[in-house]
């Protein structure tokens, strides 16, 4: 497992804010973001979640992501939420980034992320998805470590949801 980021791959409550710029909509929106990062578990994933509140919208969007296959420089990733559906992916890291894509699914949704470390810690965080209706999304954002404490884990269970295309 590597040592160089404590985002993803270290447990941590993570909590930043940014701009999304929607190709329908003609202004950028502020939004604040917090991703909870678990503990590795017993076979090796790790499971994520990153609550996204866009100003002036009440909802909520809710991502549920788990990495695993962790070899090398190289890992897996599934993504799903409530808008897309689930999706998988392949990531990548080295010193300085850590990023993953989707492409060629059947949802007709690809994009990519990735975190850029800063030597203050921080993250910035560049995002393009692309929907088969071509809808385009470009997110920027910065991420801060709030606290190593993820609260409320539950061990039992903890790869739920984290299914692997065989």
């Amino acid at each position: 497992m590597p040592k160089c980021h404590p985002f993803l791959f270290q447990p941590g409550v993570w909590s930043g804010s940014g701009q999304i710029v929607l190709n329908m909509v003609e202004e950028a929106l502020s939004f604040t973001t917090q991703w909870i990062v678990h503990p590795k578990d017993v076979l090796g994933k790790i499971l994520g979640s990153q609550k996204i509140q866009i100003q002036g919208l009440s909802d909520e969007m809710l991502n549920e992501l788990c990495f695993y296959d962790i070899k090398g420089k190289g890992f897996s990733v599934d993504f799903s939420n409530a808008n897309i559906g689930r999706v998988v992916g392949l990531g990548i890291f080295d010193e300085t980034s850590v990023g993953w894509e989707f492409t060629n699914n059947d949802l007709g949704f690809e994009g990519f992320e990735t975190y850029l470390l800063q030597s203050d810690g921080t993250y910035l965080m560049h995002a393009e998805y692309l929907t088969s209706e071509q809808f385009r999304t470009q997110i920027q954002a910065r991420l801060s470590l709030e606290s190593n404490e993820v609260s409320s884990y539950d061990t039992e269970g903890e790869s739920e949801g984290c299914e692997e295309d065989s």
